[in-house]
């Protein structure tokens, strides 16, 4: 089934089980010790559940890889988790458990300013929250918008992504190449795997999406707000200065999939990608059989 702005793609693999369907994706990256903002990490997670209510989460990983109830025992570990570990793992998922509509995950990086860690300059902590497009059409783009920049307030990031997405555990054989014939159609569909682009992203942006968070490093070297916003022509683009010296781009009212068979190349999300190619993050190094020239091909399919 196909609307006018994305595709509802929703099937299960007959072997392994694991669902891939289209969602929305939250991403914020943050180059700090967790230490230094597990606070903040807190009141973004608090925001969330309180958004999509309570109940609505209700699994979660444990260190040894293992699925749980998410009961009140479990909550508070996870909490005692975030606040008190100095490097935590969180992975949290709908109650439903198959599609996770609802998730959330955490990666605190532990190589952060490790100075015998090569590439430590590079690293960064990610938090992700996902949404089914459904919320979305309940409640509508304004609202969905007005709940990223909540969820961002609070964070320390250096970049962020708010956009559709094809959610799937793409470390799983066979899944990759589902995940790839489907984005290679529609390049409004990010591909999420925030494990890996945490290993390597810094400071810049992982490319251009509904809503695209410009951190202040990028930002100064654009030549600030204005600058930025006279740079992008596109109908239905804004750009909102934020606190902290950082910016928020939004390309349009509603998030779009586009597609390659139908003409939609999304102009507004080109245009974006040419302004910050100096500042897009490439290198992606997705597991298993996504072919390596097909990959940089996607990476960089808002820019050819």
């Amino acid at each position: 089934m196909v609307n006018e702005r994305y595709p509802h793609i929703r099937f299960q693999m007959e072997f392994s089980g694991v669902w891939i369907h289209e969602g929305l994706r939250l991403d914020f990256y943050m180059r700090r010790l967790h230490t230094q903002m597990a606070q903040a990490v807190m009141r973004s997670l608090d925001i969330y559940v309180e958004a999509v209510k309570p109940g609505r989460l209700g699994f979660y990983l444990d260190d040894e890889g293992d699925w749980w109830e998410l009961d009140e025992e479990a909550w508070a570990l996870t909490r005692r988790n975030l606040l008190e570990r100095q490097w935590p793992r969180v992975l949290l998922a709908d109650a439903d458990h198959n599609p996770d509509w609802f998730a959330v995950e955490y990666l605190g990086n532990r190589r952060i300013d490790d100075p015998e860690w090569r590439g430590s300059d590079q690293e960064a902590c990610v938090l992700s929250f996902c949404l089914s497009t459904e919320y979305l059409e309940e409640q509508g783009p304004a609202r969905v918008r007005e709940l990223a920049l909540r969820l961002a307030e609070p964070l320390p990031w250096c970049s962020g992504n708010v956009g559709l997405a094809l959610l799937a555990p793409t470390h799983i054989s066979g899944v990759t190449k589902e995940v790839y014939e489907r984005c290679m159609r529609y390049p409004g569909l990010d591909i999420p795997s925030v494990r890996d682009y945490s290993r390597n992203i810094g400071t810049r942006i992982r490319g251009p999406s509904w809503l695209t968070f410009v951190g202040p490093q990028v930002l100064s070297e654009l030549g600030g707000v204005e600058a930025l916003r006279a740079r992008l022509q596109s109908p239905g683009t804004t750009v909102e200065a934020l606190e902290g010296g950082r910016a928020v781009v939004t390309l349009g009212e509603w998030p779009e999939a586009g597609d390659y068979e139908k003409g939609l190349l999304l102009p507004a999300y080109r245009e974006l990608a040419r302004v910050l190619e100096p500042w897009l993050y490439e290198g992606h190094q997705l597991q298993h059989d996504f072919p390596p020239d097909e990959l940089r091909r996607w990476e960089r399919r808002f820019l050819e």
